[in-house]
């Protein structure tokens, strides 16, 4: 039976995520590969020769898949990976403490939609606009 198997599972035609898995994709993979934010970040990440532009697009519909991008792809477009990660405030920051480059204002602000995270953008971000983050903090037990 396990014989079987093997020999059927060697006809299946393999998947971009199981060609990423195994280091198997290749620049002909480009097109399925561009259809999830996490496989364009790994194609553009593994593959070389792979459409940067064209991957960054389709990693930045993601604010986590946005930050990786910005954060391990040489020649991403900083200005659009940091818009998609600023659609979310944990990522903001997160994006402000790790891109070299990063419109701290920009994440600031971000950053500022939720207390928690202005509390914390205030006292580990260099630059960070303290008053911003203060009037995000007020009524809340957090202190600028």
């Amino acid at each position: 039976m396990l014989t079987r198997v093997k020999k059927d599972a060697s006809r299946v035609p393999k998947t971009v995520g199981y060609k990423l898995d195994n280091n198997l994709a290749t620049l002909e993979d480009k097109e399925e590969a561009c259809i999830k934010p996490q496989w364009a970040y790994r194609f553009a990440l593994n593959v070389s020769g792979a459409d940067i532009k064209k991957c960054c697009d389709v990693a930045c519909k993601d604010p986590y898949w946005a930050y990786c991008f910005a954060r391990d792809i040489p020649g991403a477009d900083i200005e659009k990976c940091q818009e998609a990660a600023c659609k979310n405030p944990d990522w903001a920051y997160i994006f402000a403490r790790d891109i070299p480059g990063a419109n701290i204002e920009k994440c600031c602000e971000a950053a500022c939609k939720d207390p928690d995270w202005a509390y914390i953008f205030a006292k580990y971000i260099p630059g960070a606009d303290k008053e911003k983050c203060r009037k995000a903090c007020e009524g809340t037990e957090y202190v600028v």
